[in-house]
């Protein structure tokens, strides 16, 4: 499962999805109920975005539409 969520590229809106893995390995809890998602990406959101940062600038682009799509092993 993903939360998805989008960042902006100037006027270009780029897709861009989080593992619920990620999430929870980011905060190094149990699974979190889906209705806290939302909370749960707000608390971590600076990771999140400094992430995705990082792989499109390294044009790390997946799928079509071309979007990020951020995991577990992204955050090493």
């Amino acid at each position: 499962m993903v939360l998805l969520f989008s960042m902006m590229n100037d006027k270009v809106e780029i897709p861009c999805a989080i593992s619920t893995d990620a999430l929870d390995s980011l905060e190094k809890t149990g699974r979190i109920a889906p209705a806290q998602r939302e909370a749960q990406f707000e608390r971590l959101r600076d990771r999140i975005e400094d992430c995705a940062i990082r792989k499109f600038q390294n044009s790390e682009f997946e799928g079509k539409p071309p979007g990020l799509i951020l995991r577990r092993t992204d955050f090493r």
